[in-house]
């Protein structure tokens, strides 16, 4: 029998207790507060992933993250019959809050004539499952797609608004890519193992890129884009075109519509415009990877000439949330590289991480000129979390310089440790809010890109 598990607040330390860092916004009991009344006392077991909580006869209950993430994936469709659990998913209290606000979600009748999200979300996975070329699917990347269509739509839950009377849900993908993302890190536990990893950013480009499908067919630039989305496949194996084809037709089957039929024969014309380019199944294989940054970058070139590489030598621009590691890293694979950080130059500068981060930034840029105009090989170090580290990597660039941008995670759980253990310590709840924000480096957006779970 499923329990409802309900995470605890965080709560009160009792008089005398050392506050962790992060806790200092924390009120504290005194003894004489709590003298005769009954307490709960909350203690955390650090890298447990356990959630713990009572029944109504005040039975203990333990749930392992693992045990959670199992009844998520064993809700996804599977040979023989191919159904989703919908009773046991529709249960699965990290997933029931989202369903209901999804229920809860309104959709323009002229589009979506079937109603709320929810309710096309359960038509969409449904044709998905029905689809042949899905159940062909290898298995991982069948999970991966059944996640995605189970999650393809999240984002309307905060994005639907209305606009001169009709409901609309403007970038509702890539927000749901942010939504889907936190759910699955936080929730399910899929983050800091390179398997985990996989499957969770598979799900999340899906869900971004869903739209596109039936648009590549329009307008210019149509080979450059279908070049940029497959290279993602080198970083998540389980994200292929043919994947995300499959999606966006399952969405435009789960929708009650009169232009569906034109919809999905753009699906098709993309389907076989992409295979044309070569990369339904996977990256195109470029002659050399500069040959692929020129190009991802928007160059003019031949894809298939081997352009002659003239960086001077490489930057290399670290990426991840607080605590993952990112200076252990650098001291354990490049010792006495020139170091260009931002947390070290808001204590030389005695700047607050709470306080505008302008100064900091711009002393950053100059001292990477400086070294850029030595032609010196250094590490640029912050969290760079979202798509705007492509200003420090024009930069770079524009110096002639060879960018590689290495992400790094770990667990949720060993994440918060190691950030507790700095003597600069994030609070946790603007960790919380870092990871909403987080946008792993896609492969497009340097020469090379390297995901690393630590």
């Amino acid at each position: 029998m499923d329990y409802t598990i309900i995470k605890y607040p965080r709560t009160p330390h009792i008089e005398g207790s050392r506050l962790q860092p992060g806790d200092e916004d924390m009120s504290r009991r005194s003894f004489s507060e709590i003298a005769g009344r009954h307490i709960v006392i909350e203690e955390k077991i650090d890298g447990a992933n356990t959630a713990v909580s009572f029944n109504a006869q005040g039975e203990l209950l333990l749930q392992r993250m693992a045990e959670i993430l199992d009844k998520l994936l064993g809700g996804l469709p599977r040979p023989p019959k191919y159904e989703y659990d919908w009773s046991g998913l529709e249960a699965l209290t990290p997933l029931s809050g989202w369903i209901r606000k999804m229920a809860a979600t309104p959709q323009n009748p002229l589009w979506h004539g079937e109603g709320d999200v929810w309710t096309h979300t359960k038509r969409v996975c449904e044709a998905l499952a029905g689809l042949a070329d899905f159940r062909a699917t290898a298995p991982a990347a069948r999970d991966a797609l059944a996640l995605a269509a189970l999650l393809h739509d999240i984002g309307k839950v905060t994005t639907t608004r209305q606009e001169d009377g009709a409901w609309v849900s403007p970038r509702h993908g890539p927000v749901g890519a942010k939504l889907a993302r936190k759910l699955l890190w936080q929730d399910f536990g899929l983050c800091g193992t390179p398997q985990a990893q996989r499957l969770r950013e598979a799900v999340c480009l899906l869900v971004r890129y869903h739209t596109r499908p039936p648009h590549l067919i329009d307008g210019d630039g149509t080979s450059a884009l279908i070049l940029r989305l497959a290279a993602d496949g080198e970083l998540a194996p389980d994200f292929t075109l043919r994947a995300l084809c499959l999606l966006a037709e399952a969405d435009r089957l789960g929708s009650v519509a009169d232009d569906t039929p034109v919809f999905l024969e753009k699906i098709a014309l993309a389907r076989e415009l992409i295979s044309e380019e070569g990369c339904l199944e996977g990256p195109y294989p470029f002659r050399s990877a500069h040959t692929r940054r020129v190009l991802l970058r928007g160059g003019s070139v031949w894809r298939d000439q081997a352009l002659f590489d003239d960086t001077w030598g490489e930057v290399i621009l670290m990426c991840g949330l607080p605590g993952t590691g990112k200076d252990t890293w650098i001291q354990a694979h490049c010792p006495g590289f020139p170091v260009v950080s931002l947390d070290g130059l808001r204590l030389e500068m005695e700047v607050e991480p709470t306080e505008s981060q302008g100064r900091v930034v711009q002393a950053a840029r100059e001292r990477a000129k400086a070294l850029l105009r030595e032609r010196r090989p250094f590490i640029w170090n912050a969290t760079s979390l979202t798509g705007l580290r492509a200003q420090q990597i024009g930069l770079f660039e524009d110096y002639h310089a060879r960018v590689r941008v290495v992400y790094l995670e770990t667990e949720w759980a060993e994440n918060l440790r190691r950030n507790a253990n700095r003597p600069d310590a994030v609070p946790e709840d603007v960790i919380d809010r870092m990871l909403a924000r987080l946008e792993p480096p896609e492969r497009f957006e340097a020469q090379a890109v390297e995901w690393v779970c630590v």
